[in-house]
């Protein structure tokens, strides 16, 4: 089990606060139970890592803390709202407001230049002046790397600079919290590296709190918290030591 928070970290708010979820699935007409009772308590600034087998439930649970999907019972709350009472509406603008999303297939609109691409969930949310989401957009790109890409399209960037461009997106409009599934799934090692060091980097700079679904190990072993699941159910959630980062440098969660 975790090791009891020191006093700092207990006095952080509550970011993800997931109790007793059941998720129940109909596959051929007979009913699936992917969830069978699951509890996870995220803070504020922490990075953290959910690990186990194909099938053990770690996308479904991810989804659930995302508000993409509902449990079939149990409750969840985040950064304080109860989105299991929240109608459909209420819902979309918690997340648009509140979470960042990286998946294993970076999505971007093929059409839209990098720069554009990070613009684009602040031209949906609306309320901010066009010049200032694209300086936004200027910075997250320098921070990730490829601000001097900006101008390029998917089609002209490599699997790795799409998924960095991806994870800049996703901090667009500056998340409490980032959900990441298998995000170095389709990269080499070399690119997945250096995913691996952004995630490190920006939870340490903007104390942003991460969740990151993963079968990477070199990824998993170096996340200051690893929760492992297993047929539906959380098996272990231990705190481990962080590893420093190439050249000495040690980024952990504020």
């Amino acid at each position: 089990m975790l090791p009891e928070p020191s006093s700092s970290a207990a006095e952080r708010p509550l970011i993800v606060d997931v109790h007793d979820v059941r998720k129940v699935y109909l596959h051929q007409n007979r009913p699936l139970e992917v969830l069978k009772g699951v509890s996870l308590h995220v803070r504020a600034g922490e990075m953290l890592s959910i690990v186990g087998p194909s099938g053990a439930g770690k996308s479904t649970l991810l989804h659930l803390m995302g508000a993409l999907d509902r449990p079939t019972s149990g409750a969840v709350a985040i950064a304080g709202h109860a989105v299991t009472s929240m109608n459909g509406t209420e819902i979309a603008a918690l997340r648009n407001r509140t979470i960042g999303f990286v998946f294993q297939f970076h999505h971007l609109l093929p059409e839209f230049t990098a720069i554009e691409n990070v613009m684009m969930p602040g031209l949906i949310h609306g309320g901010t002046r066009r010049d200032a989401l694209e300086e936004r957009a200027r910075q997250l790109l320098r921070e990730v790397g490829l601000e001097h890409r900006g101008s390029h399209r998917p089609s002209e960037l490599s699997g790795g600079e799409q998924q960095r461009v991806a994870l800049a997106r996703a901090l667009a409009l500056g998340p409490a919290l980032l959900l990441a599934d298998e995000p170095t799934g389709n990269l080499d090692t070399a690119n997945s590296q250096a995913m691996h060091d952004l995630f490190f980097d920006l939870n340490a700079r903007h104390g942003t709190t991460m969740v990151i679904v993963t079968h990477n190990e070199a990824l998993a072993a170096r996340i200051p918290r690893v929760v492992k699941m297993r047929d539906g159910l959380i098996v272990e959630d231990a705190a481990q030591p962080s590893e420093p980062l190439p050249g000495g440098t040690e980024l952990v969660a504020p």
